[in-house]
């Protein structure tokens, strides 16, 4: 990116989305990779309940482009601008297009879930539950499934808009 790229840019992810993002990224590759069943993943997936809590507060009284009401859509528009981005002529967002906001929406969805199926685990009703933990395992593969989705939209938006959205996540900024 040039010199004059860089100057022409303006802030979309505030602080607190930023650390939320490459925390949850951090949170959830441990989950994945990490051993299940121990101390520590417990841990960690309060940690992860902890921040979707904080996130879901964020998107009511963030700033603009954090919150909710800028992002979420109908499904009849995320399924729009979904076969805009198979004819190859996705139209541009400053902040999150629609299929990203309806992305963000099943994440924090499936994340909660997960992590409330786990939590459900250690209680005294569900403890050895061979359901409880079927269910854990199915809500964490296909949160898993969703977050290879979701990185493929990040290339793929990228790509067709001609813009870093990795680097956008780390510096805060695009391009107006």
């Amino acid at each position: 990116m040039s010199n004059h790229a860089i100057t022409k840019s303006v802030p979309v992810w505030d602080v607190f989305v930023r650390l939320f993002h490459w925390s949850l990224v951090a949170a959830m590759a441990w989950e994945f990779i990490g051993r299940s069943g121990d101390d520590l993943h417990e841990i960690v997936g309060y940690f992860i309940l902890g921040l979707v809590g904080l996130r879901i507060i964020w998107g009511f009284i963030g700033t603009r482009y954090a919150r909710f009401a800028s992002f979420v859509v109908s499904p009849r528009n995320a399924i729009g601008y979904l076969l805009s981005v198979v004819t190859g002529h996705p139209a541009r967002h400053l902040g999150h297009n629609p299929a990203g906001g309806a992305m963000v929406i099943l994440l924090l969805a499936f994340i909660t879930a997960t992590a409330v199926s786990g939590w459900a685990m250690t209680t005294d009703a569900l403890w050895g539950s061979e359901w409880i933990e079927e269910l854990h395992e199915g809500l964490a593969n296909i949160t898993m499934v969703m977050i290879f989705v979701h990185v493929a939209g990040v290339i793929l938006a990228s790509l067709q808009h001609r813009e870093n959205l990795v680097r956008a996540m780390v510096t805060g900024r695009k391009r107006p």
